[in-house]
């Protein structure tokens, strides 16, 4: 696999599964994109399909031209000549799925994250579909709080900003202050994007059966199951505000992890109401020196790891746009709406293979857990080294006790180990299979990986880790840990570095 994405490859076969499913509607009459007024107005099954469909052929024809362009140019006009085309691209990318919503503009976010291998002018392009996507207007935000609360927002808030702060996928964030002088984030979600993530999640089946004949040893039904379950939950904001509060609960008063408390009074199924929080979007950490870019890493890396152990809760979307930052290593979480929550039995078969890969170094009895695991069928044909070599990767930072970069290199890595089926473990990449229970664990290999590559994150990863880890729980390693440990003592909890 290249190590950078092709967007015009990405949009061609996005609007190929797409084409396929506008032949399968034969006679449907064209819908209506509707008005800019709503961006979800057009978010019915043809409709989108449309939009894909057209994507991948811009996408591919702009591809043909280039090719032929580029055949009689020279060098320093090919390079020109790329940067052209990459930009065009990213921007029909980031144009189409920024206003078309729900799931697929989830992929769009994705692309701009998990691979740092992207070039820089097209990963800032499709970086806008992480927190400043094409909005819907004041007016229908209000309209949608009024159907839901039951009155306007000018008169159910003291004060209300007609003008989104962020917009995303499911829905855009709006400034308000309360009757009772509370500044608040009020999140309304996208009238029809239900519609729209439904449309898209019919078309999963197409993608993964693809996927599927890339991977022969994967097993494709529980993975889309997985994943739709995912999407849909973060349609509901009362399955979100339980998941926000379940974190803000156990943060409370947290030195340096904020997590937003729920306003319930103006909170409903389509609208959460949260604390509306301080702090700086990543673009602005990415100018922080290198000791403040680290110990905000730190931060999320204890946020993240710590809570499977802690909480048996994984929240799942490491995107840029999901946090805000503060001097000293101080952050803020701010999406809650795709948590996956583990059972004892789950966070055991972790632990155990962190026990075996990282602490025993033992591959033989590693390779008996992701077998047992159904990561890998009992019969495949790889000795214990071989497995033991392509799954080390993962555990790649916490196998050196001592400080260890992650930077682009790793995280590029880190795409090729877990897509390159023409690579050197190509063969034994095409017998794995993804556990549902894992699913979601993936983000941290592509969302977080890709996150701390950006900020170049250097750390020793390992003595962290291993205050995090219930199996080995030493001593706080860094000022962080330390001051963590304080607060936990004061909260009479436990020992463990989150």
């Amino acid at each position: 696999m290249p190590r950078r994405f092709d967007l015009a490859l990405v949009g061609a076969a996005v609007g190929a599964i797409a084409g396929t499913a506008v032949v399968k509607t034969q006679g449907a009459k064209r819908l209506s994109s509707g008005g800019a007024k709503n961006p979800v107005a057009g978010g019915r099954k043809l409709d989108r399909n449309l939009r894909l469909a057209r994507l991948g052929a811009r996408s591919g024809g702009r591809f043909a031209l280039h090719k032929a362009r580029a055949t009689f140019a020279s060098a320093e006009r090919k390079v020109a000549l790329d940067t052209e085309f990459q930009m065009k691209t990213a921007e029909d990318v980031t144009a189409e799925l920024g206003n078309m919503k729900g799931a697929m503009m989830k992929l769009g976010q994705m692309a701009s994250y998990i691979d740092t291998g992207l070039p820089d002018h097209v990963r800032q392009t499709l970086a806008s579909l992480q927190h400043d996507a094409p909005p819907m207007s004041g007016e229908l935000a209000a309209e949608q709080i009024e159907r839901e609360l039951g009155e306007h927002p000018d008169s159910l808030f003291l004060e209300w900003d007609p003008v989104p702060i962020a917009s995303a996928s499911i829905g855009q964030v709006h400034r308000a202050i309360t009757r009772d002088e509370r500044a608040v984030a009020v999140k309304v979600q996208y009238p029809g994007v239900a519609e729209a993530v439904e449309a898209d999640l019919a078309n999963a089946d197409w993608l993964f059966g693809g996927l599927a004949a890339m991977f022969p040893g994967m097993e494709p039904g529980p993975i889309v199951t997985e994943l739709k379950s995912r999407l849909v939950e973060e349609l509901d904001y009362t399955a979100e505000a339980k998941n926000q509060r379940y974190f803000a609960e156990f943060f409370d008063r947290h030195p340096f992890v904020t997590v937003p408390k729920v306003v319930d009074q103006y909170s409903t199924g389509k609208i959460l109401t949260s604390e509306l929080a301080d702090g700086v979007r990543f673009e602005k950490v990415m100018e922080w020196s290198e000791e403040e870019k680290n110990l905000a890493a730190e931060t999320i890396f204890r946020f993240s790891f710590g809570s499977i152990y802690r909480l048996h809760a994984f929240n799942g979307d490491p995107h840029p746009g999901n946090y805000l930052f503060e001097p000293g290593g101080k952050v803020t979480f701010l999406d809650f709406g795709l948590v996956k929550r583990f059972s004892p039995s789950e966070t055991r078969l972790f632990e155990e293979l962190i026990q075996a890969m990282v602490i025993e170094e033992d591959m033989p009895k590693f390779r008996g857990i992701v077998e047992e695991a159904n990561l890998l069928r009992p019969d495949a044909p790889f000795t214990d080294d071989e497995v033991g070599d392509y799954f080390r990767f993962f555990y790649r930072y916490v196998l050196v006790d001592g400080d260890v970069t992650i930077d682009e290199a790793y995280a590029a890595a880190g795409v090729k180990q877990l897509f390159d089926t023409d690579g050197p473990q190509g063969r034994l990449l095409k017998e794995l299979n993804v556990p549902p229970s894992l699913v979601i664990l993936q983000r941290i290999t592509l969302g977080l990986m890709g996150l701390f590559a950006q900020l170049e994150s250097t750390a020793n990863w390992r003595e962290i880790a291993e205050e995090l880890w219930p199996f080995v729980g030493t001593p706080p390693s860094t000022p962080t840990g330390r001051e963590i440990a304080a607060w936990r003592a004061a909260r009479n909890q436990p020992p463990m570095g989150l």
